[in-house]
């Protein structure tokens, strides 16, 4: 058995005994205590007895920046080539290829990597290691495993300048490329940490690279999330007291009132990392960008990428998944989507049931029913969405979906109001101690929120809008590095929320656009800094998603330019829920205004931009797309292209769409409106699945409350009562 142990002595020694050595050691020699400081903390907080394991392609650099970790961090570098197998087999690797063949090669390779065992060490594995199920359980209980992820064209590169042409696993009729992208399934199901890899990254700075990955995946800790209202000075240092992803995940409103975000904010990705991921694939992009938002202790990566997986290979037939296409000069649609529930049912504890309390305007509620709806038997055993709606505030379309998407663990309930006051009473209902303490009690249910006050249904909108833009440099239309701008049809604030966001983690967005209809109260606030509602009352427009005066998601945004001063943040929204209003100062105003513009569109421009863009495309643009068409002709400037978010399809808005194309007999069916619709051959087509869930629900009912707190709770215990007891 080969056999690698490396001990080390460990002395204990108290906090002021290491200050005050490191003390000595700074004011006579700055750089001994540089390299002794560097030293301490690189062999106690990163390695201890766990290996560092490389992995990835042959040509990925798994050797060399091997050697230069170990020399770093002072400690053993084995490569498993060099050290074991061929010291094993007593010759080379391409000898014991030849003599066994490809199939049975990796088995002996197997069988040597099961008798290998190392700690401490820096382990450079084969890039067919992997592909070997009981030797990678084996080495991966050891340690760490990094994926050195190099994209495939530098690979193929590399190994041409080698002069390899074949590698182990690749068949006569199977091209290198076709082996190198068939092997990436088994890099993604092993590793716990993958660093992304240019192919002009010198191999020092992918050492460091590794090293800060290690130290990122040792200290989870660090990754902790504060309320939008709580003072970062004045938490509490209580371990017990800090929240991390699984928590802000499943509590989803702060017991505050206010919302969660990340304490030391959110990962920044360098230009290079970025371009990394250009000819990658959505859910490639995905996977990427949660890794690096979302700690693998609160997820593992293995895990992650069975959760995208999951959520976008069940639900779209384009394997774009969020695709941008093309609408008239330098204008581009970019379409949306989710996958919350199946973060929720994986972070949740096993041990209580869950109900997800949901306030929509029309479309996250058919959306969140389905998905919640869509879990494995088990987890719909222990989790049950409500959602709340506004009665008389959403498209016949729109409610009909919601119902068809009621099933034993998904209800949705019409309320006698706005979405303002759906969205206010499960805040007031999340925090009310006394309520929820009871459900928890007598019932054994905790309730959560699925909306974009939850974190983890805003986290996945980030990587839409870094897609998007990758989409573009992908397709030729601009270089990586040039300006974009978006704009985004908005009420609640997520999806521009999330696009600022995108540019904080280093996509090139310029300016994000924020687009209103006449419930304008968000473009008043951009321009004047005040947000008023004394004397507003909601208009009901063609647009009804962002029908919304109270926008939740601004607070997040304030908090952020605020520099995280909860206090202030407090203290703006409870002004505005006590007095009706509050007054930005002026240099946060001008901080925003650098960010943010704003602008907002009437009932008669929408229906104009609808017919407008049919005439001279054929493309139908829903309501809200429309908004955002209309705002942005009025506000780009035309230097960059601008990206306009579509977030509906327009088969939801059917009397609205007929109006715009001036047709002058609307019949009041719906089924009647789409078929209708379906005759004029519009681009995109007319959705077929919306009329199978319009034909399946005719007929079906749904429970309808009055705008009443009690009654809403009432709903939502004889709804508990109902599926968990």
């Amino acid at each position: 058995m080969f056999h690698v142990v490396q001990y080390r002595p460990l002395r204990l020694i108290n906090q002021n005994s290491l200050s005050s050595i490191c003390l000595k050691l700074m004011f006579s020699r700055p750089v001994a205590f540089a390299q002794i400081w560097k030293s301490w903390f690189s062999s106690h907080s990163v390695v201890g007895n766990k290996n560092i394991i490389l992995m990835g392609p042959p040509g990925a650099g798994k050797t060399t920046v091997g050697k230069i970790v170990g020399q770093k961090l002072d400690c053993p570098v084995i490569d498993i080539d060099d050290d074991v197998l061929e010291t094993t087999w007593n010759m080379s690797v391409s000898e014991k290829l030849q003599d066994v063949g490809n199939e049975q090669f990796l088995e002996e390779e197997g069988k040597a990597l099961l008798k290998f065992s190392a700690s401490g060490s820096v382990i450079s594995l084969t890039g067919s290691n992997p592909m070997h199920a009981a030797g990678m359980q084996h080495v991966k209980k050891s340690g760490i495993v990094v994926y050195l992820d190099v994209p495939t064209t530098v690979i193929m590169s590399r190994l041409k300048s080698m002069k390899v042409d074949r590698i182990v696993g690749q068949g006569p009729d199977t091209s290198l490329k076709d082996i190198l992208q068939f092997r990436k399934q088994f890099y993604k199901r092993w590793y716990d940490i993958r660093v992304l890899c240019r192919g002009d990254m010198a191999a020092e700075v992918v050492a460091e690279k590794v090293l800060d990955a290690v130290k990122r995946y040792e200290n989870s800790e660090l990754e902790t999330y504060i309320s939008t209202r709580s003072s970062r000075s004045g938490r509490s240092t209580q371990k017990d007291s800090y929240k991390y992803f699984s928590d802000v995940v499943t509590e989803g409103l702060a017991p505050d009132g206010g919302l969660f975000v990340p304490e030391r904010g959110l990962p920044k990705f360098t230009a290079e990392e970025w371009q990394s991921l250009i000819d990658a694939t959505y859910a490639e992009r995905a996977q990427v960008v949660l890794e690096r938002c979302i700690h693998p202790a609160d997820i593992p990566a293995s895990k992650l990428g069975e959760i995208i997986g999951i959520a976008y290979g069940e639900n779209f037939t384009c394997s774009k998944i969020a695709p941008v296409r093309h609408l008239a000069g330098n204008q581009f649609l970019l379409f949306a989507l989710q996958m919350m529930p199946h973060i929720f049912a994986y972070c949740i504890p096993r041990s209580c049931n869950y109900l997800v309390l949901v306030a929509t305007s029309g479309d996250t509620g058919s959306a969140v029913l389905d998905g919640f709806s869509r879990l494995h038997d088990t987890d719909k055993r222990r989790i049950a969405v409500m959602t709340f709606f506004p009665e008389d505030g959403v498209s016949p379309v729109q409610k009909s979906q919601m119902i068809g998407c009621q099933k034993e663990n998904a209800w949705s309930i019409g309320v006698k109001s706005d979405f303002d006051f759906c969205q206010t009473a499960i805040k007031q209902i999340f925090t009310n101690a006394d309520y929820t303490g009871f459900l928890t009690v007598e019932y054994g249910t905790a309730l959560a929120a699925a909306n974009s006050i939850n974190w983890a249904r805003l986290l996945p909108q980030i990587v839409y809008h870094a897609s998007a833009y990758l989409d573009l440099v992908h397709q030729g239309i601009i270089a990586f590095g040039s300006p974009v701008d978006v704009c985004i049809p908005t009420g609640n604030f997520g999806n521009i929320l999330a696009a600022l966001y995108a540019k904080i983690m280093g996509i090139p967005i310029r300016k994000c656009i924020c687009a209103s209809n006449e419930n304008n109260v968000l473009t008043d606030f951009i321009r004047t800094g005040i947000y008023d509602l004394r004397g507003r009352k909601l208009v009901p427009t063609f647009s009804p998603a962002v029908d919304i005066l109270k926008s939740s998601n601004l607070e997040r945004y304030l908090h952020l330019i605020a520099d995280g001063d909860g206090q202030l943040v407090a203290q703006l929204y409870n002004q505005l829920e006590n007095q009706g209003h509050f007054q930005l100062r002026k240099d946060l105003l001008e901080k925003l205004q650098q960010d943010v513009v704003a602008g907002w569109c009437s009932e008669e421009d929408c229906l104009a931009a609808i017919h407008s863009v049919y005439s001279t495309t054929g493309y139908i643009l829903d309501t809200h797309t429309a908004v955002a068409k209309v705002v942005a002709d009025r506000l780009q400037d035309r230097t960059c292209p601008i990206i306009i978010s579509s977030t509906a399809h327009y088969s939801k808005f059917a009397p609205a769409i007929l109006r715009a194309l001036r047709i002058a007999e609307i019949k009041q069916n719906p089924l009647s409106q789409l078929h209708l619709l379906s005759s004029y051959s519009p681009l995109p087509p007319v959705h077929w699945g919306l009329l199978e869930t319009l034909k399946k629900n005719e007929n079906e009912d749904h429970r309808v409350c009055a705008a009443d707190l009690s009654t809403l709770m009432f709903h939502i215990e004889t709804l508990i009562q109902n599926h968990f007891m």
